[in-house]
C-alpha cells in the first residue's frame, strides 16, 4: 500500500488580488431615534451589499443579495425600516422598496403607486414619512408618502433638482433645484411638505452655486445649514428659513469645507479638504470656535457625530486601507478576514501649468526612475484625487509602474474658479494640464517618455480617448473605461441628469451649440489615434451608454488601429469584486502585451 502524496500548494494570490478581495464596509448610517441600529454597505459576499447592525446586540445581517449588488441604501429615524434603490443590472433606473430591520418579510415597495425613475433624493420621516425625487421623462418630480396612501406630488420642472434635506419634524423640505438652467450651479428652495407651497428660495445668481446640507436637528428649529461659494470656494452659512437672517461661517482654514450638525444642534462638524487631504473640526457655534479633531494624515470620505459627541469616520491614506475609525481611537466595525496589503505613499507634485500651479499626486514603484507611468486621470469632471487608499493604484505600482494623478482644471477641491475654467474649451483644457505634468515629470527624468499609459474611466476614459487623439505623440498606449467616445450619441442616449449637466457644462444641448460638442468629442479626433486602445464598456451603463462607444470602436476598426474591447454586464461600473478583478487583470494583460519594455507583469 502506497501513501499519496500531497497536493501541491495552491499559488499564493498576489497583493493587488487581495486588495481588492479584502472586506470593507462603508461608514454606518444610524437611525435618529434608535442610533444603535444602523445600516452600511460591504463586500464580505463578494459583492457590494447593504447591511444591518445592531450595535446593542452586535447582530449583523445582510439585507440585500443581488447579482449586480447594490450601492444606495438609508433607515428611517426609528430604526424599524431599511430602505434601498432597486435598478436593474447597474442601469440605475429603478425604485425605493423597504423591508424590516430585523428582517423576516420580503422586500416591499416603499412608495406604491410611485413610477420607477432615476434617484433625486431620499428623505426619511418621522412616522413612516418620506420624501422621494425622481428624475425621468425630463423632468424632475419630487413626492411626499406617507403610509397607507398615495404619494402626493411636491414639486414638478423640466430642470433638474433634488430633495436635500427635511426638517426635523417633516414640516418643510430644502430643495436644490436649477430652475435657471445650470444643474451644476443649485439654488435652494423650502416648501411646506402640507401643500408644497414655497417658503422661501435662495439664489446666489448665474455665477455661484448653493446646496442645503441639513436643517438643525430640533423641532421647530428653522436654520438650514447651507454650502455657499460667495468667495470662491465652497464655505459655510446659517439660513433661518422663517426670518431670512443669514450667518456666513468664516473659517480660518485653506481649501475647502462641508459640514453636517452634532445631534445638539450646539455645534457643526466640519471636514476640510486641502490639497487632497482632509481634517476633521468641532464648530462651537456659540463661541465661534474650532477645535481640531484627532485624525491620522490622509483623507475622511465621510463623518457623523453620535448621539454622545463622538465622532466617527471612515479614512485611509494612499498606504493604508480604509479603516471606520471613531475619535475614542476604537475602530468602529472591523470587516470579516484578513486586511488589505498596504501600498506606498503619494507624493505631492506641484507644475506651472497654463491655467496656474496644478497639483498631482505620484506612487513611485521600487527602483529608480525614470519609471514606466500611469497617467491615470480621474472621473467626474467634478471630482479630484487624493491621498486616498486605491487598489488600482497599488495593483499597478507592484507591477513596476508609476502612476500619476492629475487633478486638472475642472476638479474640485481647490476653489471654484478652477473647477468651473473648464468651460472655456470642455475636454481640451483638462488635457492642457495632463500634458503639462506628464511633460514637466518626463523633463526632470521621473518618466520614460516611451512607457507612458494614459488611462481613466467615465469622465477619465472620455479624457484619455480624448488625448490620444489630440496628442498622439505623447502616449504609447490608451486604458478607457466606461468613457463618452462619440458625445453626440452619448447625448442623446445618457440619463436625464446627464443631459442637464452636459447643457450646463457646454451652454445648451447639441442642437444649440453643436460645434462645442464636435470639438469636444473624442470622436473628432479618432483619425489621429496611432497606439492601441483597450476600452471597457457596461452593457447597461446610462452615464456613458454603449452605443456611442460602438460608433467610436467602428472608426478605430475602418482605420485598422489595434484595440481591444471589454464588456461587461453591469452599468457604469461593477459592485461584484471579482469583476473588479477581471477588469483589471485585461487592462494588466494589454499592457504587458503591447506596450514595449514593460516590466515583467503577472496577470
Amino acid at each position: 500500500m502506497t501513501t499519496p502524496s500531497s497536493a501541491p500548494d495552491a499559488p499564493e494570490v498576489p497583493a493587488w488580488e487581495r486588495r481588492f478581495r479584502a472586506a470593507r464596509v462603508s461608514l454606518p448610517d444610524w437611525a435618529e431615534d434608535a442610533p444603535d441600529r444602523c445600516v452600511y454597505v460591504g463586500n464580505a459576499s463578494g459583492v457590494f451589499e447593504v447591511y444591518a447592525w445592531d450595535r446593542a446586540t452586535g447582530e449583523q445581517r445582510q439585507v440585500t443579495r443581488r447579482t449586480e449588488g447594490t450601492s444606495h441604501a438609508a433607515i428611517d429615524p426609528s430604526g424599524e425600516w431599511v430602505w434601498w434603490f432597486a435598478d436593474t443590472d447597474g442601469d440605475e433606473f429603478g425604485t425605493w422598496v423597504r423591508e424590516p430591520f430585523a428582517g423576516g418579510a420580503d422586500p416591499e415597495p416603499a412608495v406604491p403607486g410611485l413610477e420607477p425613475g432615476y434617484p433625486a433624493g431620499l428623505e426619511l420621516g418621522r412616522g413612516g414619512t418620506a420624501v422621494v425625487g425622481s428624475s425621468a421623462d425630463d423632468e424632475t418630480t419630487v413626492w411626499w408618502a406617507t403610509p397607507g396612501e398615495a404619494p402626493r406630488l411636491l414639486y414638478r420642472h423640466a430642470e433638474q433638482a433634488e430633495a436635500a434635506a427635511l426638517s426635523r419634524d417633516g414640516s418643510l423640505l430644502a430643495l436644490d433645484h436649477s430652475e435657471h438652467g445650470d444643474s451644476r450651479r443649485t439654488a435652494v428652495r423650502v416648501l411646506r411638505t402640507a401643500d408644497g407651497s414655497t417658503v422661501a428660495d435662495l439664489w446666489d445668481g448665474p455665477e455661484r452655486g448653493l446646496g442645503a446640507i441639513a436643517f438643525a436637528p430640533a423641532v421647530g428649529d428653522t436654520r438650514l445649514l447651507v454650502e455657499h461659494e460667495r468667495r470662491g470656494r465652497p464655505e459655510l452659512l446659517l439660513w433661518d428659513v422663517a426670518s431670512g437672517e443669514q450667518v456666513e461661517l468664516e473659517l480660518d482654514l485653506p481649501g475647502e469645507l462641508s459640514a453636517d450638525w452634532y445631534p445638539d444642534g450646539a455645534a457643526l462638524l466640519v471636514v476640510h479638504e486641502h490639497a487632497g487631504r482632509s481634517t476633521l473640526h468641532r464648530y462651537d457655534l456659540a463661541r465661534r470656535s474650532l477645535e481640531d479633531l484627532p485624525t491620522p494624515p490622509g483623507v475622511v470620505t465621510a463623518a457623523g457625530a453620535r448621539p454622545d459627541g463622538t465622532v466617527e469616520y471612515s479614512w485611509s491614506s494612499s498606504e493604508h486601507p480604509p479603516v471606520v475609525r471613531s475619535t475614542t481611537g476604537d475602530v468602529v466595525l472591523a470587516p470579516p478576514g484578513d486586511p488589505a496589503p498596504p501600498s506606498v505613499p503619494s507624493e505631492d507634485v506641484w507644475v506651472e501649468g497654463p491655467g496656474g500651479r496644478i497639483h498631482a499626486l505620484l506612487s513611485r514603484p521600487a527602483g529608480e526612475g525614470p519609471y514606466p507611468v500611469v497617467v491615470d486621470v480621474h472621473g467626474g469632471p467634478t471630482w479630484h484625487d487624493t491621498d486616498s487608499f486605491a487598489a488600482g493604484t497599488a495593483a499597478w505600482v507592484d507591477h513596476g509602474f508609476a502612476v500619476l494623478r492629475v487633478n486638472y482644471r475642472g476638479s474640485t477641491g481647490y476653489g471654484t474658479a478652477w473647477r468651473d475654467a473648464l468651460e472655456a474649451s470642455v475636454g481640451l483644457t483638462e488635457l492642457e494640464d495632463v500634458v503639462a505634468v506628464r511633460d514637466a515629470l518626463v523633463e526632470q527624468g521621473v518618466l520614460d517618455p516611451e512607457r507612458v499609459v494614459l488611462a481613466g474611466g467615465s469622465w477619465g476614459g472620455y479624457l484619455t480617448l480624448l488625448g490620444l487623439g489630440t496628442s498622439p505623440d505623447r502616449w504609447a498606449l490608451g486604458l478607457a473605461a466606461v468613457p463618452v467616445a462619440d458625445y453626440v450619441a452619448a447625448y442623446e442616449d445618457e440619463m436625464e441628469p446627464l443631459k442637464a449637466f452636459d447643457r450646463s457644462l457646454f451652454g445648451g444641448s447639441p442642437a444649440q451649440v453643436p460645434e462645442k460638442y464636435e470639438r469636444a468629442s473624442p470622436i473628432t479626433y479618432v483619425d489621429a489615434v496611432r497606439v492601441p486602445v483597450l476600452v471597457m464598456a457596461g452593457e447597461n451603463d446610462p452615464r456613458c451608454p454603449i452605443r456611442q462607444i460602438e460608433n467610436y470602436l467602428a472608426r478605430l476598426a475602418e482605420r485598422g488601429v489595434p484595440h481591444e474591447v471589454y464588456r461587461y454586464d453591469a452599468g457604469h461600473g461593477s459592485l461584484v469584486v471579482e469583476e473588479r478583478i477581471r477588469q483589471v487583470r485585461a487592462e494588466l494583460d494589454f499592457v504587458r502585451r503591447q506596450l514595449p519594455g514593460a516590466p515583467a507583469m503577472t496577470t
